[in-house]
């Protein structure tokens, strides 16, 4: 049985198909694409008799998953009139088709038919009526679907399918705007072949082990014990996920595209029966996956790709009997690019390739309200307050039924920079959707970037303009001039001759330079020359190494014996071949490099800059001025200030070292309180410890003794014994042939047989 809104799109794709051959369907992910598509083949069966229908996916899941739907309604593929193939398939197999003649042809996850082979289709059978089923009709590239398809008829949105019960409300948590995690992910420069992110600079920032205890803090916070999917970057980040989930107690399973066949479906199945807790995936499960159970769903991939983001969030949805909600774990602020997954969407724009379905990184601050201003923030966060509520699912369900629009959906869409030419003047301006942001007075506009363009003037000189004309720099009569990545930009000049300008720092090489990232801190390596991206350039002599450029968190340290700056006072000058030829780029500056002057004992430091002015400069903070080389008054003596300095931060640095002692031990104290009931456990031939059916110490030792109090006595090798607290830290090294804890927190210790030692356990 159809539900309501399904005989409603059937109806209105009946009506459409009376007058064209080419239909788009967009419903969200949960509320029965398939169910629907199958109603419209045994319907095409009945009254086109002798007429064949093709179900054609881009990937044999769907396939498999759409025969299954399909033969419910007594469809299957065993009858000959439907088939189901992919399109991978059929591109390589048309002559098998012979001239066999389809009536009807599905398209499901339609978003995918703009690749070639599924042109064919329409360049094989123009005759056949055309159905394309997607969640999500737009592209990263903005390219619309109009040279397919005639119309797309438009479901209800999300909003409107929970406000009426047919798919699940949703708690929604990501991350702060001002954590580290947002901040590495804002960073993200490289794109891919399809525009979105590229997977390779992703996997060097994201998939590391301080990120990945981030992704397990927000799943053990929030939806401890749940079945969830989790979104990974790489084969690599997703085994990483679940290995260490796996360590955590947590039954993980990555699950990609190399993972066999038989092996995946045999996963799948165990999942779907509750014997597997966390599927971690690549671009497995973003489309046509069915569990309808899912009680999370956790973002570990950022991604610039709306229907990316749709997909994934749309796997935690559906509905099913039991569950309440879905809880979404934003770990990496897509929230920020999409808004929330009920969020108006203008999918006629995307089908007509007027809008594209991304998200727009530099326009977040004034695309996006914060919902999560209005809800209530537990500021005692175990994640050290990465994670923050954005809305939970009885304030989303207030909004909904008492008809409130949610603030986020009166915010409009960005619309991307584009160059327009002016009929009568024959000039080019520049617009945003149709707001025009800069009149025609171009002879040409070059390339769009963003919000930057390169034009030429109309005294024929060539330059870089913004949004509203505003001339950002302007060069003499080159050729052309385009943009390329990381903000670098090409220029030829009318002889063939190409330059590059660093729009950082305004600079222009004869070099095409590379961008290499240390930390936050960029630099260009224009051949064997390492320079700045700050306003005044600091270029390293030729020679220098990759080891001599050190980071060092919100500072980059460059050793370089290149002459420098008259002489300049340091912090220690009995150590002066430490600091004497050291060059200090600071995270937060964009106009200067600094010569390092000395480190204080809080890892602050101490710099001056060319003009014989010093300053302090510390992690989060502004540059300080201090001193002068010239000082007015007693108050800017190098010699007064600094000792004054120095005593600041040693004080500084023992009150961050007893917060840190202090900070760790309640933190050890909170874990420990909840392993008491810890005990070994076997697996294979090494032991570890369990506690209520979680793994809080891996299989590791050759022999683990039942826990006394928060410690225990472990066996590594053959008669070496140490011990460990119930957490796995290491209390004492086992290199003991006999180990002995007492109740009072002591260990008698057997160094060799007959002498023993007791010590005082603490950590170490």
């Amino acid at each position: 049985m159809l539900r309501n809104y399904q005989h409603s799109i059937k109806h209105s794709l009946m009506t459409e198909w009376k007058q064209v051959n080419s239909v788009m369907v967009q419903m969200p992910t949960g509320t029965g694409k398939t169910h629907l598509l199958a109603a419209v083949i045994y319907d095409h069966l009945k009254e086109e008799q002798g007429k064949c229908v093709w179900i054609v996916a881009h990937r044999r899941e769907l396939v498999e998953q759409i025969e299954e739907t399909v033969a419910r309604y007594g469809i299957s593929k065993e009858n000959g009139r439907v088939k189901a193939m992919s399109i991978q398939w059929l591109s390589r197999h048309w002559e098998e088709a012979g001239d066999e003649r389809p009536g009807l042809i599905v398209i499901d996850e339609a978003h995918h038919a703009l690749a070639d082979t599924y042109k064919e289709l329409w360049l094989r059978y123009p005759n056949a009526k055309k159905l394309g089923m997607t969640a999500t009709p737009c592209r990263l590239n903005r390219k619309g679907f109009t040279d397919l398809f005639d119309t797309l008829i438009t479901s209800d949105s999300i909003a409107d399918f929970i406000r009426q019960g047919w798919l699940s409300a949703f708690d929604y948590v990501s991350i702060r705007p001002d954590c580290e995690e947002q901040r590495l992910i804002d960073g993200l420069e490289k794109r891919g072949p399809d525009g979105d992110f590229q997977v390779k600079e992703m996997d060097t920032v994201l998939n590391r082990w301080t990120s990945i205890e981030r992704l397990y803090e927000g799943v053990r916070q929030y939806a401890n014990g749940k079945k969830g999917i989790v979104y990974a970057i790489s084969i690599s980040h997703a085994r990483n996920i679940a290995e260490y989930y796996n360590n955590k107690g947590m039954n993980a399973v990555a699950i990609d595209s190399k993972t066999p066949a038989n092996v995946r479906k045999q996963l799948v199945e165990n999942f779907k029966r509750g014997k597997i807790q966390v599927l971690v995936n690549v671009d497995v499960f973003s489309e046509g996956f069915d569990c309808p159970d899912v009680e999370f769903v956790q973002l570990a991939r950022p991604t610039l790709s709306l229907a990316k983001y749709l997909q994934q969030v749309g796997r935690g949805l559906r509905k099913t009997e039991g569950k309440e909600c879905c809880m979404i774990i934003d770990n990496v602020g897509l929230y920020r690019l999409f808004g929330l997954p009920t969020a108006y969407r203008d999918w006629q724009a995307m089908f007509e390739g007027r809008l594209a379905g991304k998200g727009y990184p530099d326009k977040n601050t004034r695309i996006v309200t914060y919902m999560a201003a209005m809800q209530a923030k537990d500021e005692r966060l175990e994640d050290g307050g990465q994670l923050e509520t954005i809305v939970s699912h009885g304030q989303l369900l207030e909004y909904l039924q008492n008809g409130i629009p949610l603030p986020e959906n009166n915010v409009p869409q960005p619309e991307e920079l584009k160059p327009f030419k002016d009929r009568q003047s024959g000039l080019w301006g520049l617009r945003e959707g149709q707001t025009i942001t800069a009149a025609a007075q171009y002879l040409t506009v070059f390339d769009v970037r963003d919000q930057l363009a390169a034009v030429k003037f109309k005294d024929n000189r060539v330059g870089i303009v913004d949004a509203d004309g505003n001339v950002r720099m302007k060069l003499d009569r080159y050729h052309r001039i385009r943009f390329l990545p990381e903000e670098i930009v090409l220029i030829e000049d009318n002889a063939g001759k190409t330059f590059y300008i660093d729009l950082k720092s305004e600079t222009l090489y004869t070099e095409k330079p590379k961008v290499l990232r240390f930390g936050t801190i960029e630099m260009l390596k224009v051949g064997m020359q390492y320079c700045s991206r700050t306003k005044h350039v600091f270029k390293s002599r030729s020679m220098i190494r990759d080891f001599n450029i050190i980071p060092r968190g919100f500072y980059l340290r460059i050793y370089d014996s290149s002459p420098c700056r008259q002489e300049f006072k340091l912090v220690d000058s009995s150590r002066p071949f430490l600091y004497r030829e050291c060059v200090c780029i600071l995270a937060n500056d964009v106009n200067d490099y600094y010569w390092l002057c000395g480190e204080l004992a809080d890892s602050s430091i101490v710099i001056t800059d060319g003009k014989g002015n010093y300053y302090h400069a510390a992690a989060g903070e502004e540059k300080q001025y201090i001193a002068s080389e010239h000082p007015r008054s007693k108050e800017e003596d190098f010699g007064t200030v600094v000792p004054r300095l120095q005593a600041e931060a040693e004080a500084r640095a023992v009150r961050m070292r007893e917060d840190s002692r202090r900070e760790n031990e309640q933190k050890q104290q909170e874990r420990l309180a909840t392993i008491q009931n810890a005990l070994p456990f076997q697996s294979g031939l090494k032991w570890g410890l369990k506690s209520g059916g979680r793994v809080i110490v891996p299989p590791v030792y050759r022999s683990i003794q039942k826990p006394v109090g928060n410690y225990c006595a472990v066996e590594a090798n053959p008669r070496q014994w140490g011990v460990i607290m119930l957490d796995g830290k290491v209390v004492v090294e086992a290199r003991y042939t006999h180990v002995e804890i007492n109740e009072n927190g002591t260990a008698r210790l057997t160094t060799i047989p007959g002498k023993v030692k007791t010590v005082k356990l603490k950590v170490k």
